[in-house]
């Protein structure tokens, strides 16, 4: 296991901090750190929200939050109370930066630690909260901001976003997150490919026939329902987490771990993908809504029957086939897909290869499978590798395939870090490789506005799916008719 630093002191201020991200997600992150003594003493967080709570009530809230979120038998009362003496409360309302005396007088006389303002909050407050940190004169040298996603809903807005928060943060004090970039089985896609010879000859055209990138929740829409409606599964999911992760499976080999050499290389492959036009959408995307069925034996309404209407035209199911115009990948589709209320949870990359050549096995000509390399993101993150294998004993050449299976927990023998607590740590140390720059930001909204756009003039209807299928029957179609299949794990 790698040692642990401690990162140097400083002061994490939460703004949304009574909000379901903060309790789900960044306070036990916060928890697991501080409890592998991550944190120097004095560090702080600060929660911010709108609920007027005092200190104890807040405390209550977060450690009952803790207890429900974090894993069976992870709660520790001592190792609470080490974080509990950490965090203070205020209430302020983020719009309001002239009503932030409370804050301001607690971060008074500590310019000279790290300051880190986390907007766990709607992307519409993004903006007026970098202008009141700027208004309160809260931005020292050592100020980062971390923006959630989804940061706007097309590049106009996302311009907008990123023009208010950039007058008042240098862009290398910006830190967008897209917490797939914090798993660790997608760090590995990278020590993967770049730490070994016998993969990077290989990845590319002439040896890897297609590649597919796959994530599937079981979850519907839930709470999330009236904001989700104006966005739909593009813009949810595959204009970053997709995306992204068809940006570290297609990059040219960076000359560094540096952040702006590893971007650098990502920012290109956005740029390559060939614009899908009106046309191109009715062949290349498939658009999906499910309705009621059963999902891991339980029954569950459609989506219309939770919106309570029938006329929306929002996606909860995307598939794409993307096509990259550069020499390493011409030729070499990449099919991705992303939905809610499918069959499982499963997020992983599929890397096909070709078939071989020419077989000496005639009797096992349709045995003969084409070797994959699966990278699991969830669950149970790991790699496999399937390969042909001759069936034991002496009754002929019977072949078939067998895996090379890495698990990451077995063979390491640890928890595996939530992607969230890499992602805080990584911003405490100010190392931004992780995270948008905001050329990728606009890249990968340019590439997901004509798509839209393309839907919008074709006027592509969303297909039907039932819940707990793997989506629409266009989206088999899909792959179908280039003689392909998608790779279900059932």
């Amino acid at each position: 296991m790698a040692k642990l630093i401690p990162v140097e002191c400083f002061d994490l201020i939460i703004f949304g901090g009574t909000g379901d991200l903060a309790m789900r997600k960044l306070l036990p992150a916060l928890y697991h750190r501080d409890r592998d003594q991550q944190f120097v003493d004095d560090s702080r967080i600060i929660a911010v929200g709108r609920s007027p709570l005092s200190h104890d009530e807040y405390l209550g809230t977060v450690e009952a939050a803790l207890r429900e979120n974090l894993a069976e038998g992870e709660f520790d009362q001592e190792q609470w109370q080490a974080l509990a003496r950490r965090i203070h409360y205020v209430d302020a309302d983020a719009t309001t930066p002239d009503a932030w005396g409370d804050l301001v007088e607690l971060l008074t006389g500590y310019e000279d630690r790290v300051r880190v303002a986390y907007l766990a909050t709607a992307p519409g407050l993004f903006g007026a909260i970098a202008e009141g940190l700027r208004i309160n004169a809260l931005i020292t040298e050592h100020s980062r901001i971390v923006l959630e996603k989804p940061l706007g809903r097309d590049l106009e807005s996302a311009s907008t976003i990123n023009d208010r928060v950039g007058a008042c943060f240098a862009e290398n004090q910006i830190y967008r997150i897209d917490h797939y970039l914090g798993k660790e089985t997608v760090q590995n896609l990278l020590a993967l490919r770049f730490g070994n010879s016998l993969f990077e000859p290989l990845w590319r055209r002439g040896a890897i026939d297609h590649v597919q990138i796959t994530v599937a929740e079981e979850l519907g829409v839930g709470g999330r329902i009236e904001f989700y409606d104006n966005v739909g599964a593009l813009r949810d999911m595959v204009q970053n987490h997709l995306l992204q992760l068809v940006c570290l499976t297609a990059m040219e080999p960076p000359s560094s771990l540096h952040h702006d050499a590893v971007r650098d290389e990502k920012i290109k492959v956005l740029r390559a993908l060939r614009p899908i036009d009106a046309d191109g959408a009715k062949t290349n995307t498939i658009r999906g809504r499910y309705t009621a069925g059963a999902v891991d034996g339980k029954t569950v309404p459609g989506y219309a029957e939770e919106l309570g209407k029938e006329e929306s035209d929002t996606e909860t199911f995307v598939a794409l086939k993307l096509e990259i115009n550069n020499w390493r990948w011409s030729n070499v589709p990449f099919y991705v897909r992303t939905g809610k209320r499918l069959k499982h949870k499963l997020s992983e990359i599929v890397v096909q290869f070709q078939d071989v050549p020419h077989s000496i096995f005639p009797e096992q000509q349709f045995n003969v499978l084409p070797n994959r390399l699966t990278i699991r993101l969830q669950p149970d993150e790991g790699v496999k590798l399937s390969v042909m294998a001759k069936e034991p004993g002496p009754g002929g050449f019977d072949l078939r395939p067998v895996s090379l299976d890495l698990s990451f927990e077995e063979t390491f023998g640890l928890r595996y870090p939530d992607a969230y607590e890499r992602l805080l740590m990584e911003v405490l140390r100010g190392n931004p490789a992780l995270f948008m720059r905001r050329d990728e930001v606009d890249a990968a909204w340019e590439y997901v506005d004509s798509i839209i756009e393309a839907w919008q003039s074709s006027r592509q209807k969303v297909e039907s799916y039932v819940a707990g299928t793997w989506g629409p029957t266009a989206a088999s179609m899909l792959l179908d008719r280039d003689g392909r299949n998608w790779h279900n794990d059932d």
